[in-house]
């Protein structure tokens, strides 16, 4: 008996027969990862112990953890990084036990939902994806966190994502829990009726979870302000709701926050700035930054850094890297914005219309090159240990993740062993998104829009006070440390005085 079905929004044929080999083969091919540039989802494990590796295997008390999510190695890749920081909590005499208690408890999401999503293509194809949302903590507030449509996403990403996102929310000051959200639905190559038809079925499924004090989404990888708003107007038009801050990200024709595209480049570059002040005395004029990545983050991210008078000398996709050895100039930077936003084409076609050249099936942290200090705003994993050892030793000064988790634990313990690298997590470094997307929220509430200068202003204080909170968490503490300290024991004493924790 043969059978026509749907997977993953692609056709199969197979027969009864095969079920049993196609499963087996599914297996043995799921914790396969490529690992060949930036945009690639990897996990790139240490052949060698590294002092970070020491101190996990110290750790018992997360192995009911690993026994049971081995299968999502980028997830307990973030939980065993953020307890490496946490490890003095751990074995505090008096506290000890409590704090284990409450880590793990966060490591276990408030709840994970998961649903198909039933969508037409152009040909009138019936198609099929998987769609999440992993709502992982909502001591602080509402369930807050991006959606992610890429073919690579699974529950084990979104559970990393979330779980970095519920500490950063917890640094911005701002009454947000942490979530996140997506499909493995890939964007690419769709039409623009494909895409639309594809997030009113998305947003039919997710509406039933979500409200501005339940849940917000917000957009992330494949996810801007053309999903954002199919998913916003299927939303109102099934509940007849209109002028709820249930999305952020929103166009401003209805209801969403000036500054909110350029926020999460702007904050990194402005936390970036404060950091090499304080620590080295440094200015950004006349330095060379490495951005990674063409999306929203690395667009304003190079627009910020070359407004402050650095040269950009690289911005980079899936397929290579533009090179600009002088520096990026306007001109270059609004040819990317054409081709990413616009025309949403690969960089490689552009080439003869900028300053700079295509290196193709490279990454900027696969080039032997002097950067001065590295933004790396495309993907998690893309800096690994050898990567991170080259950038040091050619003269790195500081390193300032625009992404999630870009940088691998081999890559981090490279980076930690020089101690002159200014080095600021993600959760800290592009915070400045979700803030404000925290002040979109607020617009919201009010019946309100500020003014575009009055939004900045209060992401550049935002930021300033994420790195106080980063600076002030003890003598001898790193900036890493200090945020992944000041998230933990926020959320740990809110869940405690919430009667959560005891």
């Amino acid at each position: 008996m043969v059978v026509n079905t749907l997977l993953m929004g692609t056709k199969f044929r197979f027969s009864f027969s095969l079920l049993a080999l196609v499963g087996g083969l599914m297996m043995g091919l799921s914790g396969a990862h490529k690992n060949t540039n930036t945009n690639n989802f990897k996990v790139n494990m240490p052949t060698t112990k590294t002092n970070a590796d020491t101190a996990i295997d110290t750790m018992d008390f997360l192995n009911d953890l690993r026994s049971k999510y081995g299968h999502q190695p980028t997830f307990l890749q973030s939980v065993e990084e953020m307890a490496v920081s946490l490890e003095p909590f751990f074995s505090d005499p008096e506290k000890g036990d409590f704090y284990k208690r409450a880590f793990v408890m966060m490591a276990e999401p408030e709840r994970s939902i998961s649903f198909r999503v039933p969508w037409m293509d152009d040909t009138g194809e019936m198609r099929f994806n998987r769609g999440w949302r992993v709502e992982f903590n909502s001591a602080l507030g509402p369930y807050k966190g991006g959606l992610r449509f890429h073919p690579t996403v699974d529950e084990g990403i979104l559970k990393f994502l979330g779980f970095e996102q519920m500490f950063k929310n917890a640094l911005t000051g701002l009454p947000m829990g942490g979530g996140k959200g997506g499909s493995d639905f890939n964007p690419k190559g769709k039409s623009d009726a494909e895409v639309r038809r594809f997030c009113q079925g998305f947003m039919t499924e997710l509406a039933r979870y979500i409200g501005p004090s339940t849940d917000v989404p917000a957009g992330d990888i494949g996810v801007g302000g053309r999903e954002i708003g199919y998913m916003y107007g299927q939303y109102k038009k099934l509940t007849n709701r209109h002028g709820e801050g249930v999305l952020t990200g929103k166009s401003l024709l209805f209801g969403g926050s000036p500054f909110r595209p350029e926020a999460t480049g702007f904050g990194l570059v402005y936390i970036a700035k404060i950091a090499m002040e304080k620590k080295s005395g440094l200015s950004l004029k006349g330095t060379r930054c490495a951005v990674s990545g063409s999306g929203n983050v690395a667009q304003y991210a190079s627009k910020k850094l070359m407004e402050l008078g650095a040269k950009v000398v690289t911005m980079s996709d899936s397929n290579g890297v533009l090179y600009f050895d002088e520096g990026m100039t306007e001109e270059d930077w609004k040819e990317v914005i054409e081709a990413k936003q616009v025309k949403r084409s690969r960089l490689e076609t552009i080439e003869s219309k900028v300053s700079g050249r295509y290196i193709p099936n490279e990454s900027p942290w696969s080039l032997d090159l002097k950067y001065d200090f590295a933004f790396p705003c495309a993907t998690q994993n893309e800096i690994d240990g050898e990567a991170a050892e080259t950038l040091c030793a050619n003269g790195l000064l500081g390193l300032f993740e625009g992404a999630n988790l870009p940088t691998t634990l081999e890559g981090q313990e490279a980076i930690r062993a020089h101690s002159n690298v200014i080095y600021i997590p993600g959760k800290a470094s592009n915070a400045g998104g979700v803030g404000v997307s925290g002040f979109e929220m607020s617009q919201n509430a009010q019946h309100l829009q500020w003014k575009p200068e009055e939004v900045d202003a209060k992401l550049q204080e935002l930021m300033q006070n994420i790195y106080n909170k980063m600076d002030s968490a003890g003598k001898d503490v790193t900036l890493e440390q200090g945020a992944n300290r000041a998230g933990f024991l926020t959320l740990t004493t809110a869940m405690q005085e919430l009667g959560w924790m005891y």
